[in-house]
């Protein structure tokens, strides 16, 4: 049963519930062994920080940042803050300079947690053009402070600080004094063009969006829920908080790139994630039945056609499947897609949240089809993640994002824009009224920037209205509508979409180079370099034929007429992307400008 108090003390509560039973499973940075930490730990932790923090000087309502990858510390700091009414501002790890100069200038931090050697000399260099900075703790032990640095301090030694709880006194009249106005956490909004902006998120804005979840997403006790998404994202941070709520287990994934070496080593039953994870798991089964044998390749075939009768047709839509159609899916599902699921470390599965993103329909019926139980959903920060999603016990449809989660006022504008209201959103950005003005309409309704509709109580996406592109032909182009369905391709790692005023659509194509090179060598293309690979007539005109193959489906007005293959990824470091890795398309329009006028050249 979920406990649904106040963040300030969660953790303390579920204490006294759960005691010595197992609550987080972590890494060391740079460690090669897993950890565990008791619930009860886990809340004595959380009081030494609330104590160390009241000992700096931290005030009620002010504004604490974390610049860290995922890391138990970072729970511990979160908690910590809660328990004396601070807010926690999280940094996404990745962040460059600039954008943590920006934003602890913006919030006026005063002290601020780093994780390891990366983000420490990052704060370090921007100190000095920060007024507000008094302190830098550091996660990371192994981390080096630069000489004549009196203002980092590393974490343990910041412990020391409440090691004997000095003032748990105060720190519990302050958990009386916490309210769900209180706000608990500003997320600067990567943004896709302009400055971020940082959405202001209350402990009430929580609550109800856990009690909200709580209802319609089947998650318990008993769950083992892997976090690999950053906890700067309102996704995985919202998911971390209900996973604890439900007196889950948490297990940590720091380091992005080892996800699935961690699945296979901690074997999840749960845990949220973006539709380019499960693009990237599509590809990688289908890359391997494609080397296997032609029997192989007929076997895994039909598995996959009756796993989507059995589960898309029939268990999706609330109907049982007859007992013949049952009974060979049972002996499928407990040889094929075991072997497949245990491959990826999920040997019991429960269940998979997936948003931030379209979700190819493709994808999405794959993993059905394995009996993975994918809720596919919809949210932004503003709303505190959910706003839809599948509901436990109610059919689906393939490429909606579910039913609106209890409290939601939804409403769809003339113009097809999605509208929010209700307890889960926010009051608005941080120290930016014009801003939140214009995000709410005149009778108080959220402006989303999606385009959807809402069909027999589910909502359905339809396009990224800013995102919208019109060709000098008048036609409007979806852009992340066409590159979901092209991401699915084995050979396609990223892709933009170009078309805005443009007399066609056209597209810079990132290949996934091993692959490419793997098909190069097998067919006898000679290549010194990716530049080489690129540019070869023989790639191009593969590529071409499967991005043929995949549009099909598409309007004549939407296909790609013209690609051009890139020998390089999109960066973050180049401004490319956002720190969840969405396109900046403006700054690839500007970095890559000679590459796309000449696609368009007659």
């Amino acid at each position: 049963m979920q406990t649904n108090s106040h963040l300030s003390v969660l953790v303390h509560d579920q204490a006294k519930k759960y005691g010595d039973r197992e609550v987080l499973q972590y890494k060391d940075f740079g460690g090669s062994e897993w950890k565990k930490l008791s619930w009860n730990q886990f809340s004595k932790t959380v009081k030494i920080v609330s104590n160390a923090l009241l000992n700096l000087g931290v005030r009620p309502q002010e504004n604490v940042g974390i610049f860290a990858q995922n890391c138990a510390q970072y729970l511990f700091t979160d908690f910590g803050a809660w328990g004396v009414r601070a807010v926690t501002i999280p940094f996404y790890a990745t962040s460059s300079e600039q954008q943590i100069q920006f934003m602890i200038n913006d919030a006026h931090v005063r002290f601020l947690f780093v994780g390891e050697q990366e983000q420490y000399d990052k704060a370090h260099r921007v100190f000095a053009l920060c007024g507000s900075m008094e302190r830098i703790i550091i996660f990371d032990r192994s981390v080096r402070i630069s000489n004549h640095d009196p203002h980092a301090l590393y974490f343990d030694d910041f412990l020391k600080l409440g090691e004997s709880l000095p003032r748990q006194t105060e720190v519990e009249s302050l958990y009386a004094e916490a309210t769900f106005d209180d706000i608990a956490n500003i997320l600067y909004t990567s943004g896709t063009t302009g400055d971020s902006k940082g959405v202001m998120l209350s402990h009430g804005q929580y609550h109800a969006a856990l009690e909200a979840n709580d209802r319609c997403v089947p998650l318990t006790e008993k769950d083992r829920v892997l976090n690999f998404l950053p906890y700067a994202h309102i996704f995985e941070k919202g998911w971390t908080l209900l996973s604890l709520s439900e007196g889950a287990s948490l297990i940590i994934n720091t380091y992005p790139q080892e996800v699935q070496k961690s699945m296979r080593e901690t074997h999840p039953t749960s845990m949220c994630a973006v539709p380019r994870f499960w693009e990237k798991v599509y590809s990688g089964v289908m890359e391997k039945i494609e080397s296997s044998s032609a029997v192989q390749r007929k076997i895994f075939r039909n598995a996959l056609a009756v796993g989507r009768k059995h589960n898309i047709e029939y268990i999706s839509r609330g109907k049982r499947p007859p007992l013949p159609l049952h009974l060979e899916y049972e002996m499928i599902n407990k040889t094929i897609f075991s072997l497949v699921r245990k491959e990826l470390g999920l040997t019991n599965p429960n269940i998979f949240p997936t948003a931030g993103a379209a979700i190819s329909s493709h994808v999405e019926e794959f993993v059905h089809s394995i009996g993975l139980n994918m809720l596919a959903g919809y949210g932004l920060t503003e709303s505190l993640a959910t706003v839809s999603c599948n509901h436990r016990g109610k059919p689906y449809t393939i490429g909606s994002v579910g039913y609106p989660i209890e409290g939601i006022d939804i409403k769809v504008s003339e113009e097809g824009e999605i509208l929010l209201k209700g307890p889960t959103i926010t009051r608005g950005y941080y120290n930016r009224e014009a801003q939140t003005r214009a995000a709410f309409t005149d009778d108080g309704y959220f402006r989303t920037g999606d385009a959807g509709y809402i069909k027999d109580g589910e909502l359905f996406l339809t396009e990224r209205i800013k995102d919208l592109f019109k060709t000098s032909n008048g036609k409007y182009i979806a852009p992340q509508m066409i590159e979901s369905k092209l991401l699915v391709d084995k050979f396609i790692d990223q892709i933009a979409i170009i078309a805005d005023e443009r007399k066609f659509v056209s597209a810079l194509i990132i290949p996934e180079y091993r692959l490419v090179e793997e098909y190069a060598r097998a067919n006898g293309i000679d290549f010194e370099s990716r530049e080489d690979l690129c540019r070869n007539e023989k790639i191009y005109n593969m590529m071409k034929e499967r991005i043929d193959t995949l549009q099909q489906q598409l309007a004549h007005y939407e296909q790609i007429k013209r690609f051009t293959l890139l020998p390089h990824h999109f960066s973050m470091e180049r401004g490319e992307l956002t720190n969840t890795l969405k396109l900046k398309r403006r700054v690839i329009n500007d970095n890559y400008k000679d590459e796309i006028d000449r696609m368009y050249v007659e």
